[in-house]
């Protein structure tokens, strides 16, 4: 996505707070790798719908820099610890913490990233500029977000080894990994413009759809988008036996026949190209892709729905650019 002048101005706002952090240098077996971690990147979307939404609750954006910190540093130590979880070489296009160093030191790199990622929200205790319950409501948010995020991580594990996962139970699962951060983010900023608690809660929601509509938009991607821009080849995650919203769907829809079709599939170590597209021609045949376009739309819709409630803004604007570009994404 091309930065608009807006949001050119709030990334640089971040970074620029990221790289004035004081990390000490020693132990450096500790503070060398959480540099690292933060050093490599990333989209900064989460930190960046924090300033958003504070400017769309007309609040200072400066004061929303503390709150998008923490998510900021938060999100990367997730990323830190998955990694280990994952046996992930890579993040990034880098050497992940875990491979660069070991397993010991990306574990302990994260648990000084966790607490770190707390201290940001000390600024919201100090400053009078808010109250104790605007203090609070910071710590509530932030907590209730990291617990959400590591429910979905678990779901996820146990999903593994469990043939009869629902949709219901998916919707669950991406709801706490990828949409509990992005809601946590928008929610904070709002917190840090002393919105009130109706418009604390439609930012909260919209966050929810967008990180919805985003996972299972990827699922759906994987089959369907064109491999050259995607990354990787059409059904990549039923050549890895993962288990997604769309073969989820057509576990629940196909008969005894497809679905010891799409099981055997999902269950083989290296399935054939052959299979793979059988696979995907039964979900074709389900209406499951079709469908998961729609519930993909639907759930862009509500978040569009909850941002129009707002005041026109250049925020606005900026968010609603947001929507649309990964509505429209096709890899």
């Amino acid at each position: 996505m091309s930065k608009t002048g807006l949001q050119y101005i709030l990334l640089e706002k971040v970074e620029q707070a990221l790289q004035q952090m004081e990390l000490p240098d020693s132990p450096i077996s500790l503070y060398e790798p959480y540099k690292y971690a933060m050093a490599v990147g990333g989209k900064r979307i989460r930190p960046l719908l924090t300033l958003i939404a504070c400017g769309l609750c007309e609040g200072e954006i400066d004061d929303a820099l503390p709150a998008a910190l923490a998510v900021e540093v938060l999100h990367n130590f997730t990323l830190v610890h998955d990694d280990i979880m994952d046996s992930a070489d890579t993040r990034r296009g880098e050497q992940s913490v875990y491979k660069k160093w070991n397993e010991n030191t990306a574990i302990l790199t994260g648990d000084v990233m966790f607490a770190d990622a707390y201290k940001h929200l000390h600024y919201y205790g100090e400053s009078d500029k808010f109250s104790k319950q605007e203090f609070a409501a910071m710590h509530h948010i932030f907590s209730r977000s990291i617990i959400t995020v590591c429910e979905g991580q678990a779901l996820d594990m146990e999903f593994v080894d469990r043939i009869d996962v629902s949709n219901k139970e998916y919707l669950q699962m991406i709801g706490g990994k990828t949409a509990a951060l992005l809601s946590g983010s928008l929610e904070m900023g709002a917190v840090a413009a002393h919105a009130t608690h109706h418009k604390r809660a439609e930012l909260a929601e919209l966050g929810y759809e967008m990180g919805v509509a985003f996972q299972i938009q990827d699922d759906l991607l994987d089959a369907i988008a064109d491999p050259e821009k995607f990354g990787k080849r059409p059904g990549g995650d039923i050549y890895e036996g993962k288990k997604t919203y769309l073969t989820i769907l057509a576990l629940e829809r196909a008969d005894d026949v497809e679905q010891k079709i799409i099981s055997n599939t999902l269950e083989q170590d290296e399935p054939t190209e052959e299979a793979v597209e059988q696979v995907l021609e039964i979900m074709g045949d389900l209406g499951v892709l079709k469908d998961v376009d729609n519930e993909t739309d639907e759930h862009y819709q509500k978040a569009f729905d909850l941002l129009s409630k707002f005041e026109n803004s250049e925020y606005k604007i900026e968010l609603e650019k947001l929507l649309n570009f990964l509505r429209k994404r096709d890899h």
